[in-house]
């Protein structure tokens, strides 16, 4: 098992990652990020079966440190991760418990399965901080979570429970970490080739959204703004952010 910002535990043909900064609440950062996606190219070597994603308590991940990067850095390794959980050619599991919030919430719908504690809270802060996530994130979260439940999240910064998102087939059973890697060994026993099959298949159906010129305006828009500043400070203060769509 290695140490540091994320654990990577081989168990024959199961892997677990854990998110391990519980001093930051298991927010990922740059270091997190390139561990993560290292991992990601050694279990396809190793040819795992099933990958259980996780974090130590109390959170399973409140959203990204950008402290010390730029931004851009951060973000596109950030979508290489994403990525690569849906090309990896075994099942992905989250295992939640705790909040999953901003970066927290992408790593949620990029997984295939998603096993969570009833009380997790799964949510895009981004309208309380001036940003906008990436057009690709938008459409994952339609597409696991459901129109209503994206529209809620992203516009109005809703948070949904686990439970709630159980009862809409969002998250696919309720339980513990536990529970997740007794699924992961229960998965670990398809096989292989099918699941691959299947998997490519599902994620070709779901596609990359197009480039499309009016989102990209409006999201650099935001990163460059004002109020993207002063939510970064109001977050940093503790404070409620004042922002004037400047």
């Amino acid at each position: 098992m290695s140490k540091g910002a994320v654990l990577v535990d081989w168990r024959d043909s199961v892997a677990v990652l854990t998110l391990n900064r519980p001093e930051r609440r298991n927010a990922v950062d740059l270091e997190s990020l390139q561990l993560i996606r290292e991992a990601q190219v050694e279990a396809e070597k190793r040819k795992i079966r099933s990958l259980v994603l996780t974090g130590t308590a109390p959170a399973f991940c409140a959203g990204a440190d950008l402290a010390g990067v730029r931004e851009e850095v951060f973000h596109e390794l950030l979508n290489e991760v994403l990525r690569g959980f849906t090309q990896l050619p075994c099942v992905t599991i989250v295992a939640i418990d705790g909040p999953a919030l901003g970066a927290g919430a992408q790593l949620v719908v990029a997984c295939d399965v998603r096993v969570a504690t009833p009380t997790s809270v799964i949510g895009v802060p981004a309208a309380k901080l001036g940003l906008v996530v990436n057009h690709w994130t938008i459409e994952r979260i339609v597409r696991e979570f459901s129109w209503p439940v994206a529209r809620n999240m992203l516009l109005t910064a809703s948070t949904y429970s686990a439970e709630e998102l159980a009862r809409m087939g969002s998250i696919q059973r309720l339980g513990t970490l536990d529970d997740a890697l007794a699924w992961a060994g229960d998965i670990a026993e398809l096989a292989p080739l099918t699941i691959r099959g299947h998997k490519v298949a599902l994620e070709s159906s779901a596609g990359e959204p197009s480039i499309d010129a009016l989102v990209t305006a409006c999201r650099e828009q935001a990163l460059a703004s004002n109020d993207a500043r002063e939510g970064r400070e109001a977050f940093i203060e503790k404070r409620p952010p004042k922002f004037t769509g400047s």
